[in-house]
């Protein structure tokens, strides 16, 4: 039987996540799940593939999503304590376009104040934006659905069984292990069983059984898959330190983790189908199984 184990929310693109015990699944994901993104002064998103001290800052929001905290451990020398940012968000404020890998969007931009901090600790001219009530953004896939400045689709789930043949894959080479959150999930499963991928249990036990999920009920809830997840340079960057750490894990991962459609892929995406409640030890049952696309 696999289980939920941990629960991410990451209400800033790019910025840290946070763990919690029960979030509400929306339709568009994890309840204020990148409902906000920094970007430049031209609109276009911001990431840790060209930022990755972007990875320092830690988001909090209140549960009504009125009040945005983000604090940065490190100053911008890397040294010290940067300091804590206040805001109240505004959701009345001008739209702006915004750029999202070529797509157009609209942001609510949250202010001269917000926009100083980020530039300060960046080095480099930013702003921050709130996806604007009337988003209406629908990602593509085997299932379809509603997300907000997600990379793709509003759910990312990972097992820790994929994981650990990974980091069993990297000792074998002298590389060093790596966490869960080098890959910045929202949902971490795990089964009771070994992660053996040769074991005839349950299926859900096995690594990457999640390529093969296509629809999954955990909690009050219900999703559905889109996609695999294609990894990039962001697993290079050190979650803890903000600083690039290659060329591991994408060269491990490109010797056995290849999509047939091309790209290295290391967990998978999935539409919300029923939102509802989780909680971390919820049981989650396969509905449908289908064929990896590798």
């Amino acid at each position: 039987m696999a289980n939920v184990v941990d629960l991410i929310c990451y209400p800033v693109k790019g910025c840290a996540g946070a763990s919690t015990s029960d979030a509400l699944l929306t339709p568009a994901g994890l309840a204020h799940d990148r409902s906000f993104m920094v970007i430049s002064e031209n609109g276009i998103f911001r990431t840790q593939r060209r930022h990755p001290r972007l990875a320092l800052i830690r988001p909090a929001i209140g549960t009504d999503g009125t009040r945005l905290t983000l604090d940065a451990a490190h100053g911008a020398d890397g040294t010290g304590r940067f300091g804590t940012l206040c805001l109240d968000v505004t959701t009345s404020a001008p739209r702006r376009d915004v750029d999202l890998f070529g797509t157009a969007f609209q942001g609510i931009d949250q202010g001269d104040e917000a926009a100083a901090w980020l530039s300060e600790f960046l080095g480099a001219p930013s702003r921050l934006v709130r996806v604007p009530p009337e988003h209406n953004r629908i990602t593509d896939g085997l299932t379809p659905g509603p997300s907000g400045y997600a990379d793709s689709s509003a759910v990312h789930l990972l097992s820790r069984a994929s994981l650990a043949l990974l980091n069993q894959r990297l000792a074998e080479r002298g590389a060093a292990i790596l966490p869960m959150n080098r890959f910045r999930p929202n949902i971490v499963v795990d089964s009771h069983e070994d992660h053996d991928h040769d074991s005839g249990g349950d299926p859900a036990a096995l690594p990457h059984a999640e390529d093969r999920a296509r629809r999954i009920s955990l909690g009050g809830a219900e999703l559905g898959y889109a996609k695999l997840a294609v990894r990039c340079a962001v697993t290079l960057v050190e979650q803890e330190t903000g600083a690039r750490r290659g060329p591991e894990p994408l060269r491990t991962l490109a010797a056995y983790r290849r999509a047939a459609s091309g790209g290295v892929v290391f967990g998978a995406k999935f539409s919300v189908i029923t939102p509802g409640k989780l909680s971390v030890g919820d049981e989650v049952v396969i509905q449908e199984w289908g064929d990896a696309d590798l």
